[in-house]
């Protein structure tokens, strides 16, 4: 079977396809034909190995994960003798697990990992795309921020994959939303649900003197000193970014009282704590509260053009790879 791999970190001019042999599933497990995946900004950072600290998750010197591609969707073609959830022929959609691999024709996925159904009312690069926004967002609002209707809400780079996920979830809750975001950008995102939308190319949210309960940075390039003052008393500033100075200052806030900066693993969660969640996201696809963002679509051959457009951080929404119509 076709598979993309990279074996030394770099530009995306690192994959290569390589063909290897199609895995089959254990007693435990379900072997899924991939019709879609995604190429998101964490799988762009693994590629690149930068920043540096990012290597202690994926490899010192080299890569650990040759083959990337966390979210799928796709049809069941075998299952393990011990799996009763799923059947051959089902559509899923969810995640690849900590190992990634969705870059591929072929994938074993344990039975009990991050799958679901299908939506039965979107296509596989619909649904492999409306994944990763949604399992980082909803648990970052809800479990971290706790948010609660009423409140008032900004998302920091509302047109990515995680910010268009964030602002429907904010909206879902029944929050006032203020969306951030490019000129561009604007009148979709407020499609989406934002109640506001602040052009960061001609206002700065920061000196307009509005306050909020939660700021969350869906990019991770804002400092919980910078939206201080953007805060109401007890406001929560979530960050999506990682950095050891944010840990530090997240560790004195938490210590003291009133305003929050907080940050959320939410990729490390149990498996069954994010499965509920694709449960959950399923649902709101199917009833139309929550809908898929879809910025450019590629095939899994031309997986290394994908990434480039990955790396220029303009992308509104997901970035889709079709998968089966790779297959010669």
């Amino acid at each position: 079977m076709l598979a993309i791999e990279y074996h030394k970190y770099g530009t995306p001019e690192v994959f290569v396809p390589v063909d290897v042999k199609r895995p089959e599933p254990s007693s435990n497990e379900v072997l899924i034909q991939i019709h879609a995946t995604t190429v998101t900004a964490t799988e762009a950072i693994f590629r690149q190995g930068k920043p540096y600290f990012s290597r202690l998750f994926t490899g010192l010197t080299r890569p650990k994960l040759k083959c990337l591609g966390e979210e799928l969707s796709g049809v069941i073609v075998a299952v393990g003798a011990d799996v009763t959830r799923f059947r051959v022929g089902d559509e899923v959609f969810g995640t690849a697990g900590p190992e990634f691999g969705a870059n591929a024709e072929y994938i074993t996925v344990a039975e009990e990992g991050v799958l679901a159904y299908k939506p039965t009312n979107l296509t596989h690069l619909e649904s492999a795309g409306s994944v990763d926004g949604f399992l980082t967002s909803m648990p970052f609002l809800r479990d971290t921020g706790k948010i609660q209707a009423g409140q008032k809400v900004l998302i920091y780079g509302a047109s990515g994959s995680v910010g268009a996920a964030a602002v429907q979830v904010a909206h879902h809750y029944n929050t006032e939303v203020t969306a951030v975001t490019s000129t561009g950008n604007m009148e979709w995102v407020k499609d989406l649900g934002a109640d506001h939308v602040v052009d960061y190319t001609n206002e700065d949210f920061m000196t307009n003197g509005r306050t909020y309960d939660i700021i969350f940075d869906a990019v991770g390039k804002l400092t919980f000193t910078q939206c201080n003052s953007s805060l109401t008393f007890n406001g929560i500033f979530l960050e999506a970014g990682f950095s050891i100075k944010f840990l530090m200052q997240s560790l004195l806030t938490i210590l003291g009282s009133g305003k929050k900066a907080l940050t959320a693993a939410t990729g490390l969660r149990k498996p069954e704590e994010r499965r509920k969640d694709l449960e959950v996201l399923k649902e709101l696809l199917e009833s139309g509260q929550i809908r898929p963002v879809i910025d450019k679509s590629y095939a899994l051959k031309d997986i290394t053009e994908a990434h480039r457009y990955v790396d220029l951080g303009h992308k509104k929404g997901n970035v889709a790879i079709s998968v089966k119509e790779s297959v010669a």
